[in-house]
């Protein structure tokens, strides 16, 4: 079989991705189980654990993610260590439903009048641990960013101050949406964002 030239192959079982191929959630979810067990298990203090678990949710790439699996595993180890955990089976009642709830939280705070600060707090603490719960908060964040600053703007012109209530009303329709999105699972957008916190 001819491989073109200039199309990379993709890795085979046991083998470590290309360091500038973009990672997945999914990616990120397995390093950071590992970086959970391996604090479970007492390997680093809680400030190492931070540290790599803020390196790992913020990765981009596989070479962001690889030093974090060197540092568990030794470099030899990686491909065997990243089969060796497999994603874990949640357990009913625990962390997966506490991570809708939070995605949820992050949509709802703003509506009971928290409309930056409700995202923002759980973008720094859930968001720490879990990924769903970041997406969401982050996601959640942005639009209330938005909301707010056109809530500032358009009243400058005429048609901005008919606009605005509409926006309001747009706005905590949204936020049920996406809570609701957030506690079944779902991968929530909102339009007309602009994504400024990445």
């Amino acid at each position: 079989m001819t491989i073109m030239a200039g199309v990379p192959k993709t890795p085979g079982p046991g083998q470590v991705p290309p360091a500038h191929l973009r990672v997945t959630n999914q990616d990120r979810e397995n390093v950071v189980e590992h970086v959970k067990s391996a604090y479970a298990e007492g390997r680093f203090d809680k400030l190492e654990f931070d540290d790599r678990l803020e390196r790992a949710m913020t990765a981009r790439t596989h070479g962001d993610l690889v030093p974090i699996m060197n540092e568990l595993y030794g470099p030899q180890a990686v491909p065997r260590a990243a089969a060796a955990l497999p994603h874990p089976a949640p357990q009913a009642g625990t962390a997966e439903s506490n991570e809708r709830l939070g995605g949820a939280l992050a949509h709802a705070l703003p509506i009971i009048g928290f409309p930056v600060i409700g995202p923002l707090l759980l973008l720094l603490t859930g968001g720490k641990t879990s990924p769903y719960i970041r997406k969401h908060a982050l996601e959640a964040l942005n639009f209330q960013i938005t909301v707010v600053g056109a809530s500032i703007l358009l009243p400058l012109t005429f048609v901005g101050i008919v606009l605005v209530p509409f926006i309001w009303v747009a706005a905590v329709v949204l936020a049920v949406v996406g809570g609701v999105s957030a506690l079944s699972e779902g991968n929530f957008r909102y339009p007309m964002t602009i994504r400024l916190v990445k």
